[in-house]
């Protein structure tokens, strides 16, 4: 990939935009948005676990509108179907053939919303359409559009008689995130934002679709150095190996990290990824990789404990001397 150096600039400008674009109408979420931004970069979906009313849907509408993409949100429901998801095909009478009625995946940023309150037949459809990009209605398969991003909700709160992602299909997301409660100062900054208007107004788009597809482009093409390869290495077998973890972080979970922390290299303006990076994006990308035993659940030890510790115990390499 050739890219002159004016529009080399330019990316990186509209790059460092995107976060203060998406804080406008997210207020004193900067972790949270940082780690979707990167995750958005890195080529993977979101999985935001969560109470109602704290701005998961709000954070996926800005993210669509400063990235300049197709947005669509379904609120998944016991009754929705795989073929409101991924299409179905009709019968034209005119033509005497059958046409096709796109699902509605077939956008550039997907909202499901509540996925733990449909069936688990629905929620494999999803799942199947992140994992290959297509989807295939009446044996023809067709391609979503570039790029995809899957934003999914789950309630932790009032669970009872819904379908939770099995452990196997978390692994299916890059990142979890948890947005969690303004504090007392953001949420009057939030109150009083919203007295002439809707903050939403006022989020710009930074850049196009393309303009993204680019950027990831860039983001494969960080350098990474061979110690820290194994410095992940390390981190991914020290959970393999934990005493409260009944299963440890896969190899699809290595390759989430790596891909994140290159991500997190490119915001932060380098061509090279250091063990900052890696120690960023660690918790968030593995956390949801993680079965605790009995035991960890009867202490009310979490999956992000666990990853902290983690990256305590094993000592980062020094690259620079």
């Amino acid at each position: 990939m050739e890219l002159d150096n004016e529009k080399i600039k330019q990316l990186y400008g509209a790059l460092a935009r995107t976060e203060a674009e998406i804080g406008k109408a997210v207020v004193g979420k900067p972790e949270v948005i940082r780690h979707v931004l990167t995750a958005i970069l890195a080529g993977g979906h979101v999985l935001m676990e969560d109470v109602p009313g704290v701005g998961k849907t709000t954070l996926a509408v800005a993210i669509s509108r400063v990235l300049g993409m197709e947005y669509h949100r379904m609120q998944f429901t016991p009754d929705v179907m795989p073929s409101d998801v991924v299409g179905f095909c009709v019968y034209n009478r005119e033509t005497g053939e059958k046409e096709y009625v796109p699902g509605s995946v077939m956008c550039n940023l997907f909202l499901a919303d509540e996925i733990n309150r449909t069936s688990s037949k629905t929620q494999s459809a999803l799942l199947e359409v992140m994992e290959e990009g297509t989807v295939t209605v009446d044996g023809v398969t067709r391609k979503v559009p570039q790029p995809f991003i899957v934003i999914a909700t789950q309630n932790p709160v009032g669970a009872a008689g819904t379908q939770m992602l099995p452990d196997s299909q978390l692994d299916r997301f890059m990142i979890r995130v948890s947005i969690g409660y303004p504090s007392e100062d953001q949420e009057i900054r939030m109150m009083k934002d919203r007295r002439s208007g809707n903050p939403m107004d006022d989020v710009q788009t930074v850049m196009s679709a393309t303009d993204l597809m680019v950027l990831r482009k860039m983001a494969e093409v960080i350098k990474v150095d061979d110690r820290l390869y194994e410095y992940v290495t390390e981190l991914v077998s020290a959970t393999r190996s934990h005493d409260m973890l009944s299963l440890g972080i896969s190899p699809r979970g290595s390759l989430a990290v790596i891909a994140m922390a290159k991500a997190n290299a490119l915001i932060s303006g380098r061509g090279y990824v250091i063990p900052e990076d890696i120690g960023s994006v660690f918790a968030v990308t593995t956390a949801h990789r993680m079965i605790l035993t009995p035991v960890a659940r009867m202490n009310r030890v979490s999956e992000s404990d666990i990853a902290d510790q983690v990256l305590r115990s094993v000592v980062p390499p020094r690259l620079f001397s």
